[in-house]
C-alpha cells in the first residue's frame, strides 16, 4: 500500500491511510488479533458475521430488484 505525502501534509496522508485500512478491514483484523480468542468464542462470532453478510447481500439484491437503489456502477478509469 502506497500513500503519497503532498506538500509535507502528513495529516492528510494519515487520514488517507486510515481510510484505506478501514476499507480493507485491516484495522478490524488488527483489533481481533490483539488478544487470543478462544475457539468457543470465535465460532459464534464468525457465524454471526456470516449471517449478517448474507442478510446484507439479500437486502441489496431485493432493493436492486425492486428498483429502490441503483445497481452498482463502475467508476470511470483515468489514464
Amino acid at each position: 500500500m502506497l500513500i503519497l505525502v503532498r506538500d509535507n501534509n502528513v495529516d492528510q496522508a494519515l487520514r488517507v491511510l486510515k481510510k484505506k485500512l478501514q476499507q480493507e478491514g485491516i484495522a478490524r483484523e488488527m483489533r481481533l488479533r490483539e488478544h487470543f480468542e478462544k475457539p468457543s468464542e470465535k465460532r459464534p462470532r464468525e457465524n454471526a458475521e456470516g449471517i449478517r453478510r448474507a442478510r446484507k447481500l439479500a437486502q441489496k439484491k431485493l432493493n436492486r430488484e425492486l428498483g429502490l437503489s441503483p445497481a452498482k456502477k463502475s467508476k470511470p478509469r483515468s489514464k
